[in-house]
């Protein structure tokens, strides 16, 4: 028979999904600034003080929201994109495009790209990103030293500084005027990146060479 710590445990996992869930599409429907803790209450058909059992204040509640995006996101790349790669390099190139492409999502633009950095600060939208992709970005560069196309060495940092291109260019997109037109040019330079960083060695070719 269930204990009743085990329903009320279930209880505040339902509550704390309800009022998540509720911000998310509150939030990416009109904005951080926009969507107030009221509407969010009477989505989530919960109590205000059943908000404030959960969440400190609407920011630590979008702070959730953006976490749930996040591991979305990092799931859709892993599963769509990398898990179908023929080879490690393929899923480091269809995996830069798909994330330009993912972040490119109206709802997911506004809460991770618009919203989030200024709302929890740069320190802590960097914290998120890395919590859920830098672990895929740094398997899959694994998997590329593993077959060869890629030289050996320290992972780590090259994981971060890879992460880092990926969020400058999403921003860049968020941020511009004509998006179509820059997400081509971000996807272009990121395969440049990519191909030079995963380019064999010892195979260049003399002028006279037959």
């Amino acid at each position: 028979m269930e204990s009743t710590s085990s329903k009320h445990a279930q209880r505040s996992q339902a509550t704390r999904a309800a009022l998540v869930t509720a911000a998310r599409q509150l939030f990416a429907e009109r904005g951080y600034a926009g969507v107030g803790t009221e509407e969010i209450v009477r989505a989530a058909g919960v109590t205000r003080g059943a908000l404030y059992h959960q969440f400190r204040d609407k920011a630590d509640l979008f702070d959730a929201a953006v976490q749930a995006v996040e591991a979305e996101v990092t799931q859709r790349i892993a599963t769509q994109v990398l898990a179908t790669a023929a080879d490690p390099v393929q899923a480091l190139q269809a995996g830069a495009r798909a994330f330009l492409d993912i972040f490119a999502e109206p709802e997911l633009e506004r809460i991770l790209l618009l919203d989030a950095p200024g709302v929890l600060g740069w320190q802590r939208w960097r914290e998120i990103g890395a919590d859920h992709g830098l672990g895929v970005i740094t398997a899959t560069l694994e998997a590329a030293i593993a077959a060869g196309a890629l030289a050996s060495q320290p992972v780590r940092p090259l994981a971060h500084l890879l992460l880092g291109a990926l969020d400058e260019a999403a921003l860049m997109v968020a941020h511009a005027e004509d998006p179509e037109a820059t997400r081509a040019e971000m996807a272009a330079a990121l395969e440049r990146l990519l191909e030079g960083l995963l380019a064999p060695r010892g195979t260049e070719t003399s002028d006279s060479a037959p």
